[in-house]
């Protein structure tokens, strides 16, 4: 991952990396996708940048809490907030 210390550990969090995905504040490329995994070798979650190749562009480690209640964030996208 990019950071072994840069964990998002809040909603608030993961909502801004969202918004940096979409904003394109991260200054990556041909992003077509993100999406929550797993690390096969240790377990540990991480929300992934992929673009149409399903390459792996950018991720970031996340807590279990985050890999249970973001979900329905990364699936989604963050909602404009009126």
């Amino acid at each position: 991952m990019n950071n072994e210390h840069d964990v998002i550990d809040n909603l608030k969090d993961l909502e801004q990396f969202l918004l940096s995905v979409e904003n394109g504040g991260l200054g990556l490329e041909g992003v077509a996708g993100v999406g929550m995994a797993t690390n096969n070798a240790d377990g540990r979650h991480f929300v992934a940048v992929f673009d149409n190749n399903n390459k792996l562009l950018h991720a970031r480690w996340i807590t279990q809490e985050i890999f249970d209640t973001g979900k329905d964030m990364v699936r989604n996208g963050v909602k404009a907030k009126h």
